[in-house]
């Protein structure tokens, strides 16, 4: 079993026994993986200090014994990747960070590296936990856009005169309302055009949404991601979020 160096992100940790765990982790190099990390709970001061790297959200450099005919890898050693000023301490970015990372989690079905969206990813949960937030308010609806681009189901094309109405279930701006009944309202179609077609990500705070129309925006992202992907399932960080954005 050969031993690689990667960048993880934190997906899930539960308790496995009395002393261990099993966290889930996203990787630059495997992509989702889960490991055991044995002896992290003992009542040392060495143990402790380990158990803290494997919080949801934490970006972390590990050392893992790599087998790809297993499901459960073994994780050598690790430090911190990224060291956050606030994401762990500010509630509302730490609300974010943890709907981000449950997204995501829903969404990774395979063991399948995805370098790109994981520098995505990672590029996010840093922006997160430095910039204000009025831009960070944003993140969510935008990050959906780019998972979904990532994945292979992205919405094609804008809002115009011509092309009005989004249509969720073909994932694309159309000229008629569809038969079907997922498809979108005009203002959501704006805000979700402008979305997929901004040009510089630092003017996410520029664009001004109310507490009504961003929830109504995550709702309908969620319902598009759950057109394409099988057992979604819920998002029981939504609710979460949604109070504490209003």
């Amino acid at each position: 079993m050969q031993i690689h160096c990667t960048k993880g992100i934190v997906l899930r940790t539960i308790i496995y026994g009395e002393t261990s765990i099993i966290t889930t982790i996203y990787t630059e190099l495997f992509g989702i993986q889960h490991y055991i990390v044995k002896g992290v709970r003992q009542a040392t001061k060495k143990s402790h200090s380990k158990a803290i790297y494997f919080q949801p959200a934490a970006i972390l450099e590990v050392e893992v014994y790599h087998n790809e005919l297993k499901n459960l890898q073994f994780i050598k050693e690790v430090q911190w990747a990224v060291i956050y000023e606030q994401l762990f301490s500010n509630v509302t970015k730490h609300a974010i960070a943890i709907y981000i990372i449950e997204l995501l989690h829903r969404c990774l079905k395979q063991p399948e590296p995805n370098s790109n969206l994981f520098y995505i990813v990672e590029n996010i949960l840093q922006k997160i936990d430095t910039q204000a937030d009025s831009y960070i308010a944003n993140i969510p609806v935008y990050f959906i856009l780019q998972l979904t681009a990532e994945l292979g189901f992205q919405i094609h094309g804008k809002i115009s005169e011509d092309t009005p109405i989004l249509d969720l279930k073909e994932g694309q701006f159309v000229k008629e309302t569809p038969l079907h009944p997922y498809y979108v309202s005009h203002d959501q179609s704006l805000i979700i055009s402008k979305l997929l077609h901004l040009k510089d990500e630092n003017e996410l705070g520029n664009i001004l949404l109310n507490r009504a129309l961003r929830q109504q925006l995550l709702q309908t992202l969620q319902l598009f991601i759950g057109l394409h992907i099988a057992d979604f399932g819920e998002i029981k960080s939504l609710s979460i979020l949604q109070e504490i954005l209003s």
